[in-house]
């Protein structure tokens, strides 16, 4: 019996001093961090060019970089009035107060205010848009001092891979860079009204809800284009977006601001979607509706007769290149100016007809 005891007096000994060992280490590691010093900071030395480039860049354009929203009413249930807000970007076009922007950011808009780089939010008149380039213009009621509008450049010499800068508003948050380059160049960009902006620019520089209306910018600060749309499965940046070219913004702007409005081409008909004119085999584009009055009513084009189930005059050729789909069609009309006489070759039934029709300003 007194050997198990003293088995066990020697046990709880042991046990004891190991305890008594890892309370030391333990407490001497707490004192070790307790009393441990910061760290000498590394020094950071030198930003690199491209770096100093980019904020260099960012720096400049920014403070004429709008943050634009927008309110309008619209019928919620039980016939009640809700106010619908939106937002999108834009930039300052001239010191006289007018923003560039994208047509889908302020139509329909009731109220428009803008923030620059003080940030405070200031009243906007809607001055003018085209649904055609997607692309519109406001005017501040007030312009803050020393304010600068973005110099403007070319899109006509621009290169694949070149770095572009997006600035804008994704989801809210103001005054968002980012990078990337010149992903394509001349892809076509449809637009609500039925057409299409040509030369647009590709970029994987990342474009988000919010974005839109932002500047494009390269490598020397100028402007190259205006963003305007992703394709995303999810809504959201997927490293391709577009951009309206400077070109076409430097000659669509300014006819907003003096008229409020660009002409718009044409002869004064409706066509037959490009789907059911493949679907009857027809090679050209098929008129649906002539508008009364119109320069093709004069010409005494026809449109379908649904009554009598009539095929409508189908236009083969314009200033006699052949037109295959309604793209072609609305590309033609673009490159002739208001009041000029074209030459149109069309199917009427079994007939051929040479027709002139003069080209008007359909907007």
């Amino acid at each position: 019996m007194a050997l198990r005891k003293s088995s066990i007096y020697w046990i709880l000994a042991a046990v004891a001093l190991v305890a008594a060992v890892a309370y030391y280490q333990w407490f001497s590691e707490r004192s070790r961090f307790a009393n441990s010093q910061p760290r000498t900071i590394a020094p950071r030395g030198e930003l690199a060019d491209f770096e100093k480039a980019t904020i260099a860049i960012f720096n400049r354009t920014a403070p004429s970089v709008a943050y634009i929203f927008t309110e309008n009413a619209v019928r919620g249930f039980f016939g009640t009035r809700q106010i619908r807000q939106g937002a999108g970007s834009g930039f300052l076009w001239d010191q006289y107060g007018h923003i560039v922007t994208n047509f889908h950011v302020v139509q329909g808009a009731e109220r428009i205010q803008v923030r620059l780089d003080s940030g405070e939010a200031i009243e906007a008149t809607y001055v003018g848009g085209s649904q055609d380039y997607d692309l519109a213009v406001i005017r501040l009621r007030s312009v803050p001092a020393h304010t600068q509008p973005i110099p403007v450049g070319t899109s006509s010499d621009l290169q694949v891979g070149q770095w572009v800068f997006a600035i804008g508003n994704p989801f809210g948050l103001s005054r968002t860079l980012t990078t990337g380059v010149i992903s394509a160049l001349d892809r076509r960009l449809p637009t609500a009204a039925g057409r299409e902006v040509a030369g647009v620019i590709q970029t994987d520089a990342a474009i988000n809800p919010g974005n839109s209306g932002g500047p494009l910018i390269d490598s020397a600060g100028r402007l190259i284009g205006v963003n305007t749309a992703i394709i995303s499965g999810s809504g959201n940046s997927a490293g391709i977006g577009f951009a309206v070219p400077a070109d076409v913004v430097n000659q669509v702007v300014p006819q907003l601001i003096a008229k409020g409005k660009i002409p718009r081409p044409g002869i004064g008909v409706t066509l037959l979607s490009e789907e059911s004119a493949a679907g009857l085999g027809i090679a050209g584009v098929v008129i649906d509706r002539v508008m009364p009055g119109s320069s093709a009513d004069r010409a005494g084009l026809k449109g379908i007769d649904y009554h009598n189930r009539l095929l409508g005059d189908v236009i083969l050729s314009v200033e006699g290149q052949e037109v295959r789909n309604v793209d072609d069609f609305v590309r033609m009309m673009q490159r002739f100016d208001i009041g000029r006489t074209v030459h149109l070759t069309i199917q009427r039934g079994d007939q051929v007809l040479d027709v002139n029709v003069q080209i008007m300003d359909i907007s």
